[in-house]
């Protein structure tokens, strides 16, 4: 792409990011906004227009999908030579060239987990500790190694913050603990991740000639998702930039759901005092979701007030076209909730919408099982986000190993698809799923994955370019070495911290009461307000329908004792309230509202629907908040003929009355009355 049709493709505040190729950037991105977008043009504009090389930029990021996702659009826009890698990965491959040159010999064995190590370290203190325990250290450990915190300092640390020992212990223990964890690495002669990043920084900040060598080959940097470094990513940032300001950050403090892990949005929102001179650019049009979204999530953040970081949140301008209003239920329990979620999920497949493009999100991942139990008795596939890996899965391994054989004696002159769907047969595939659910079908449905990717590479290839097997082959590869999955055709199930950075048509936020919405656990002020940023973080998935609800209790017959979550008072509908005590046609004012049965004139309120609907399209707010449907239900019973009759109804008042009454009444005299009233 020529520089012009980069910048192009971009709004006024994207091109603004792109045409910031110097200096200090602080990029203030919300939720849908296109950030990787400006972020990967002002890469390739700066490539094309000279002022970059190449292999002079280092990208970084926090996951391997995203890592890729920017590597794949920079190819798009023919940029090559440009490194984008997570944190982990960039300090690994670095570590692993110098670590000779410095240290001598190989580098220590990486340790895949922490847990065997955790364990042999409190057998050693003769500490008693269970699977959940050992779990539970192991994030100790890793929090106090991101924030750059030593054995000796722990317990001052865990004082200062109010942090409470996991699992029952106490800070002292988990501080012996942290020191017999590191003796026992020793040891084994293996390092950890937060030893890749801390080995790397020491020796670019003590061997001079190491880091002017980092510093000559990468002299650009750009940071995505900067809310989210830890002090200990700081630190190694700060050795690669090493002084310099050819730095760009690109974060929303809004989506800040990681500080458990050591995450801090500081460094973001205190860019500018670190940089005096840092420009600082806001991308606030949300592409992804409609304006019924957008405003719902921006109302969660208001609500947050100043301690919560209101002042500090981005206020979303939806671009897309109204769509449906946000829908609330109340279960009666959590297998109610999940059975009414399975079966609104399957009517959203039969109206076109593709299982891949809905998601299931909860806030824990003990809840998945009521939905996976659901799913199947409805007969609907379904994937559970943070299970084993695709690339993992044997079957898909196979099936690789057969596609890289018959890349070597494929065809030229047959389509790709058709030569992919040739092999896969071979080791099961067909051209249905099977009917049965369980280990067949996802078997099925990891292979059908490859089949759709192979028909996706075939359709994107040009007529004089034809996508070849070893082509696929390459693809796969890549994805596999990046961790980006083909998509699988089946609903999402997932906890709201694993939805991040991803996005579906279709969303239903479950299990939405306190106790798990904020969780339990989060006791403090700002543990809550991490919470309302999570809830946030799950709204902003969504692209058009989302849908929130909770089970008022646990189990089928249970006492109804749970509430919905804080987070949405103000915003979810008022429930159909109780009957009031009946009263007389010209009742004094003040006395009780209408008495209903609860038998309305059905055309009627649909009529009222409509036009509400039309109401909320017009003015870009959820339904609900012009009326409420228990609202409706009552005018339509009613059938008042004059404001006196209508300001008897349940959700009517004086401001309702002066903005809708006259055109509420008109539309209660148009509607024919219903036969036997």
């Amino acid at each position: 792409m020529s520089p012009d049709a980069i910048l192009a493709a971009l709004d006024p505040e994207q091109r603004e990011v792109a045409l910031a190729l110097n200096g200090p950037v602080v990029v203030l991105a919300g939720a849908g906004t296109g950030k990787t977008r400006a972020i990967t043009h002002r890469i390739a504009y700066g490539v094309r227009i000279g002022a970059y090389q190449p292999t002079s930029v280092l990208a970084v990021t926090f996951t391997a999908r995203a890592a890729g996702e920017m590597r794949t659009r920079l190819r798009e826009l023919g940029v090559q030579g440009v490194q984008a890698r997570t944190f982990h990965a960039a300090a690994l491959r670095q570590l692993g060239y110098f670590w000779p040159r410095v240290v001598g010999g190989a580098p220590p064995r990486l340790l895949e987990h922490k847990a065997p190590i955790i364990a042999e370290a409190a057998r050693r203190l003769g500490l008693s500790v269970d699977r959940v325990a050992v779990r539970d250290l192991s994030s100790e450990v890793e929090w106090a190694k991101v924030s750059l915190i030593t054995a000796d300092d722990y317990e001052k640390a865990a004082l200062a913050t109010g942090r409470e020992g996991p699992s029952g212990y106490d800070p002292q223990t988990v501080s012996r603990l942290i020191t017999a964890y590191e003796d026992v690495k020793t040891e084994r002669e293996v390092i950890d991740f937060e030893d890749v990043l801390l080995m790397l920084g020491d020796m670019l900040n003590s061997h001079k000639n190491v880091a002017d060598e980092v510093r000559s080959q990468y002299r650009r940097f750009v940071v995505d998702e900067y809310q989210d470094v830890s002090p200990l990513q700081q630190f190694l940032l700060d050795q690669w930039v090493g002084g310099r300001k050819e730095l760009c950050v690109v974060g929303d403090p809004s989506q800040t759901i990681y500080s458990f892990t050591g995450a801090s949005p500081r460094h973001l929102l205190e860019f500018r005092l670190t940089y005096p001179e840092a420009q600082e650019i806001r991308l606030v049009r949300d592409y992804r979701s409609t304006p019924q979204v957008v405003n719902l999530a921006n109302e969660v953040l208001k609500r947050a007030g100043r301690a919560g970081g209101a002042h500090q949140a981005l206020e979303l301008v939806a671009q897309r076209e109204p769509g449906p209003p946000a829908a609330f239920t109340a279960y009666d329990d959590d297998e109610a909730e999940a059975k009414g979620v399975a079966t609104r999920a399957a009517r959203l497949i039969q109206s076109g919408v593709k299982p891949s493009e809905i998601a299931v999100l909860y806030r824990t991942n003990s809840q998945s099982e009521a939905f996976e139990a659901a799913f199947a008795d409805a007969g609907v596939g379904y994937l559970v986000r943070g299970g084993q890996r695709f690339f993992q899965r044997k079957e898909v391994r196979d099936a690789i190993v057969l596609l890289r054989g018959a890349a070597r004696s494929a065809d030229p002159a047959l389509s790709m698809p058709d030569q992919v769907r040739d092999v896969l047969a071979a080791a099961g595939w067909a051209d249905r799923a099977p009917a049965a659910r369980g280990a067949a079908r996802e078997r099925w449905d990891a292979m059908q994955a490859l089949v759709s990717l192979a028909d996706d590479l075939a359709a994107a290839a040009p007529p004089e370019n034809p996508a070849t097997i070893a082509g696929l082959v390459a693809e796969l590869d890549e994805r596999a070495a990046a961790q980006h999955a083909p998509t699988v055709e089946g609903v999402t199930l997932a906890s709201l911290h694993a939805a991040k950075g991803l996005e579906w048509d279709a969303v239903f936020l479950a299990g939405m009461s306190e106790g798990l919405m904020p969780i339990s656990l989060a006791e403090s002020d700002a543990a809550v307000h991490e919470e309302r940023r999570l809830l946030y973080v799950g709204i902003t998935r969504a692209r058009v329908h989302l849908e929130v609800s909770f089970g008022r209790a646990r189990n089928p017959g249970g006492r109804a004792t749970r509430k919905r979550t804080r987070f949405l008072d103000g915003l979810w509908p008022d429930e159909t309230r109780a009957p009031r005590a009946p009263r007389t046609r010209g009742a004094p004012k003040g006395s009780a509202r209408e008495h209903l049965t609860g038998v309305h004139d059905a055309a009627l309120f649909d009529a009222l629907r409509e036009w509400r609907l039309e109401v909320a399209r017009e003015t870009d707010k959820p339904a609900y908040t012009v009326l409420t449907d228990a609202t409706l239900a009552a005018i339509a019973e009613i059938r008042p003929s004059a404001i006196a009759e209508l300001a008897r109804v349940d959700g009517i008042g004086p401001a309702k009355i002066d903005r809708y009454g006259a055109t509420i009444l008109a539309i209660v005299a148009s509607a024919p009355t219903a036969p036997g009233s």
